[in-house]
């Protein structure tokens, strides 16, 4: 070979090494990596997961926010790819599909896989009877009417006075007050029929509340009466089974009488109804014990009752018992140089003696109980500002001492428990207006002091 050929080759040779997409410079080299993109529609939960074959994709899916134009990932050219849901979204429980979420990249963008979300409709209720100690099982059927599920009510413990239904929609957990215990149940998804999952497990003294994280992995109490207290527990796999988290009795301010997770699973808030205040909790990741956030407890209102979250988990309000009041906090969450501050126009009125709430996360609406004046009171969120207007015709009629109030997670339908009627109200809600519609049949039966409620998918 002379040199000129020689010379040649080379030069030939590192042409094509330029041309690969490994050397810097390369102006006439096209792109090794594109996109795939496309959308997604009707996402209201949190916590949505996707994947391409079994390697999960790092972009977070949370809330409505996230619906519209998204890239979900970065992969080479000429490569194969598979997008499906690794995880569906929660808070509310929905279903998600991905259309268009296979084939092999080319050299352009791909951008037409499309994520679309419904949420899963109601199919049971559950209610806690306190004076009867057992909880009353139902169907709902399309137009929100409950009937008895065959073999209800279910025998719980003593003094039963919370619940909870894990996001699958397969346990269901009941706070026995007086037998100082926590009853787990499996949920047959044909029926709703309830059965035991294991033996009761003991609580703190005096438990009063239950909430269940996101992820389904963890469950937690509260109790302990003026020693305040919050315990956790694990959830077994296709058991439901619990077992207390070593170390994990944390304490929180006196009579905590109310809980609530944020929908990512990263933050617990407690209500003590003896000092006034709501503590804040930061939840671990890798055991689920909780870690107080700095400056923690926080000033609300006079004895506050129940708390809950708006859909963006920033905003929480709680439920002032003895004031009347319901109390707008924002900032959330708590950092050491930002502690959380009161929402414009907070706080704000609402009946007598309020003692629960339940938000709306589709409507972004909120309701609560006013147990002293037998009605439930319904204000609009006012997006990320979170201040409360109250909802045309509100307060609504319910019956006798309404202890509890839940939400369809579709939005359609809204149920409070009559604590002295021994009843449970069912409403359509107004899809323009968030007013409640007393449905027909309504009220109906329950056990003997109905003091919670809980719906399942």
């Amino acid at each position: 070979m002379t040199f000129r050929h020689a010379l040649a080759l080379c030069l030939i040779t590192a042409s094509l090494a330029s041309c690969n997409g490994t050397t810097p410079g390369c102006s006439k080299c096209g792109p090794t990596t594109v996109s795939l993109g496309g959308s997604v529609s009707g996402l209201v939960g949190f916590r949505l997961a996707l994947q391409n074959g079994s390697t999960p994709l790092s972009i977070p899916l949370n809330g409505s926010d996230a619906n519209g134009t998204q890239v979900f990932a970065t992969i080479n050219i000429n490569t194969g790819y598979n997008i499906t849901v690794k995880t569906q979204p929660t808070t509310p429980s929905q279903t998600c599909l991905v259309a268009n979420g296979s084939g092999t990249t080319g050299n352009a963008a791909v951008t037409n896989i499309n994520v679309t979300c419904t949420t899963n409709p109601p199919r049971f209720l559950y209610a806690v009877n306190r004076g009867s100690g057992n909880v009353s099982g139902y169907t709902i059927d399309a137009a929100g009417v409950l009937t008895p599920i065959a073999g209800s009510p279910f025998t719980a413990g003593g003094n039963p006075v919370a619940i909870a239904v894990d996001t699958s929609g397969a346990y269901v957990y009941v706070v026995n007050q007086l037998s100082a215990n926590i009853s787990a149940f499996t949920i047959d998804r044909t029926t709703g029929a309830l059965t035991p999952a294991g033996t009761a497990i003991g609580t703190g003294s005096s438990p009063t509340s239950v909430a269940i994280d996101p992820s389904s992995s963890y469950v937690y109490v509260s109790g302990g009466g003026n020693s305040g207290t919050v315990s956790a527990y694990t959830i077994a796999t296709g058991t439901g089974v619990l077992t207390a988290v070593a170390g994990s009795l944390t304490a929180a301010g006196r009579s905590p009488s109310a809980l609530t997770v944020d929908p990512l699973g990263e933050f617990l808030y407690v209500a003590n109804e003896s000092d006034g205040t709501f503590s804040a909790f930061s939840i671990s990741s890798g055991n689920g014990t909780l870690s107080s956030e700095p400056g923690s407890p926080f000033q609300c209102g006079a004895s506050p009752k129940a708390l809950a979250l708006d859909p963006t988990g920033n905003n929480l309000y709680v439920a002032n018992s003895a004031a009347n009041t319901l109390t707008g906090i924002n900032g959330l969450p708590v950092t050491a140089s930002a502690p959380p501050g009161s929402i414009s126009g907070s706080p704000y009125a609402t009946g007598i003696t309020p003692s629960a709430i339940a938000v709306d996360p589709v409507a972004n609406t909120l309701y609560v109980a006013d147990q002293g004046a037998n009605t439930i009171s319904g204000f609009k969120i006012g997006g990320a500002s979170g201040t409360l207007t109250a909802l045309t015709g509100s307060p609504y009629a319910t019956g006798m001492q309404p202890s509890a109030v839940a939400i369809d997670p579709t939005s359609k339908f809204a149920y409070a428990a009559n604590s002295n009627a021994n009843t449970v109200s069912a409403y359509a809600i107004d899809p323009k207006s968030g007013a409640l519609i007393a449905q027909s049949g309504s009220p109906f039966a329950a056990g003997l002091i109905p003091v919670a409620i809980a719906i399942s998918d």
